[in-house]
């Protein structure tokens, strides 16, 4: 059943060890180059953003978590009264549970109840084009997230191994709706030559969700009966860094990185690489349990620390930041390389 499964993969992200175990973000190879001479009043940067069309107060979005089981309903309502607090953005866990038993909807719908001015984004699957405009209209979404989630569907007992015409079904799912589409995935990140597939059905934006956060592979595995397939593909995937590399370089529109961002300094170098916002989750999963504040308190420090390393590095607003120099080393660099992304033009911005 949806909804119990929904509980389950809740319950074990915030209670069991579902990290990426040998692979990491590839941030820490991510060096934002040090202006002594900066020249910028720290009180004055200017973090805004506008992410798919809304104009958020900093460049965060509460990424999507749950929905779709009652114990999911008080989660939503504090990651959206604190999204609302801090003028961010959040998007909501998969709608089919409710759209398949409206009886759920209340999951998902006391987002908007909490969060009536916030930019709030929708979530179905790839394949369910019928479900796109209920799952707009139920939480009068802003944007709508289509997920896709193969590593996860491979090794859970009742996933759906039929990843046929995925690409034709997110073109659909564009014409079908009013409101921008942001094509996600869910932990193991989006390469080049995905980027350029989805930019061409036509879709506003793609949030790469890359791997060495949260690991799906590792929550399906604490599921499955035979952990076998969980084990071996624990760590697989597309460093964030990486999938923020290959996806900015490669398309024209905007681009959300998430996957492991577990600070304002991994927001910054994300944003450097050419980022126009990010998203976190497991930080503010587990602090939702405990309350809206709770939440806010991790926002607040991750803002901080944005405006820590952008003050660091003379930019006095996002754009300065996109365009300050850094320097791309080790495992991310020669990844990078090997796949014919120039690193050295990060390091020679003037």
């Amino acid at each position: 059943m949806i909804s119990n499964r929904k509980l389950e993969h809740l319950l074990l992200c915030a209670h069991c060890d579902v990290q990426y175990k040998n692979k990491t973000t590839g941030f820490e190879d991510v060096e934002l180059i040090h202006r002594a001479l900066g020249e910028v009043n720290k009180k004055e940067i200017d973090i805004s953003a506008e992410i798919l069309g809304k104009e958020l107060q900093s460049p965060i979005i509460l990424s999507a978590i749950t929905g779709g089981h009652p114990a999911a309903l008080a989660i939503n309502r504090e990651l959206a009264r604190a999204a609302e607090k801090m003028g961010i953005g959040m998007g909501v866990g998969s709608q089919r549970a409710a759209v398949e038993n409206p009886e759920l909807s209340s999951t998902y719908t006391i987002a908007r109840e909490e969060a009536p001015s916030a930019l709030l984004i929708g979530n179905i699957g790839a394949p369910q084009i019928e479900y796109a405009p209920q799952a707009v209209e139920m939480i009068d979404a802003d944007a709508l997230a289509v997920h896709l989630n193969p590593l996860q569907e491979s090794i859970q007992p009742e996933g759906d191994l039929d990843a046929r015409g995925y690409a034709k079904s997110i073109g659909e799912i564009v014409k079908t709706v009013d409101v921008p589409v942001v094509v996600k995935e869910t932990g193991t990140g989006i390469s080049q030559e995905d980027a350029l597939i989805l930019e061409g059905k036509g879709i506003d934006a793609i949030d790469v969700a890359g791997s060495g956060g949260t690991s799906w592979a590792a929550v399906e595995t604490y599921r499955a009966d035979d952990s076998y397939l969980g084990e071996l593909y624990w760590d697989w995937g597309i460093p964030t860094a990486i999938s923020t590399v290959e996806v900015c370089q490669s398309v024209n529109i905007q681009v959300i990185s998430s996957g492991g961002i577990r600070s304002g300094l991994d927001a910054a170098k994300a944003i450097a690489l050419g980022a126009d916002g990010v998203g976190i989750a497991l930080p503010v999963l587990k602090e939702a349990y405990m309350g809206y504040k709770e939440v806010i308190k991790v926002i607040e420090r991750f803002q901080e620390s944005l405006k820590s390393a952008m003050f660091l590095v003379g930019a006095s607003n996002l754009e300065e930041l996109q365009n300050s120099s850094l320097v791309i080393r080790g495992k991310t660099r020669e990844w990078l390389k090997e796949r014919g992304f120039h690193t050295e033009d990060y390091a020679r911005r003037l």
